[in-house]
């Protein structure tokens, strides 16, 4: 899938206001997987958009009331059907790791691309979401060459204690199964 001026040619374009320039826009060299849901273990709704766009309704869900003034985005969404949504372009920094350290480095943010997958750390993730992932970090790795099977990590990773995410559901083996096979 091309990459164009920062922007999977193949996503949905729903611009978020919660980026800002990373420090140095050449230094983008790790990929942050995450999940999210809103309400928690609902899906296939607009109030993923809503949060990332800073238009979640409080009196929408009870559960809003606490996170409807977060601002927070992430580079790519992928839904439960594979659908893709980018809200920030790649070269920019996306608000989706907060407090963070990887090997050493903290803020991850300023060179970290962030993918949420649509789910929870319980529920499975489907088929259509690693078919689509597995597409999108081939594209990421062919486009920017500080990336690597090895600098892609998850949010609990980076955050430990203060994150869960993508959780137990997730199948880390799957996704780099077929780079393993490539360079057994």
């Amino acid at each position: 899938m091309p990459i164009q001026q920062h922007y999977l040619t193949d996503a949905l374009q729903r611009p978020s206001p919660n980026y800002d320039d990373r420090p140095d826009p050449d230094d983008i060299s790790l990929v942050v997987i995450h999940c999210i849901s809103l309400p928690p273990g609902q899906f296939d709704n607009a109030y993923i958009d809503q949060l990332f766009n800073n238009q979640l309704d409080p009196n929408a869900h009870p559960y809003f009331q606490d996170i409807h003034t977060l601002r927070v985005s992430a580079h790519v969404l992928i839904k439960r059907d594979g659908t893709l949504v980018q809200y920030v372009p790649f070269h920019k920094r996306a608000w989706h790791a907060g407090k963070s350290n990887y090997k050493g480095r903290e803020r991850c943010n300023d060179f970290a691309i962030g993918i949420e997958l649509e789910g929870t750390e319980h529920t499975p993730y489907t088929d259509a979401q690693y078919q689509q992932l597995q597409s999108v970090l081939e594209s990421l790795l062919s486009t920017y060459p500080q990336l690597s099977w090895q600098r892609i990590t998850r949010h609990s990773d980076i955050a430990p204690g203060r994150k869960t995410d993508p959780g137990e559901s997730f199948d880390w083996q799957r996704l780099l199964s077929k780079h393993l096979e490539q360079d057994g």
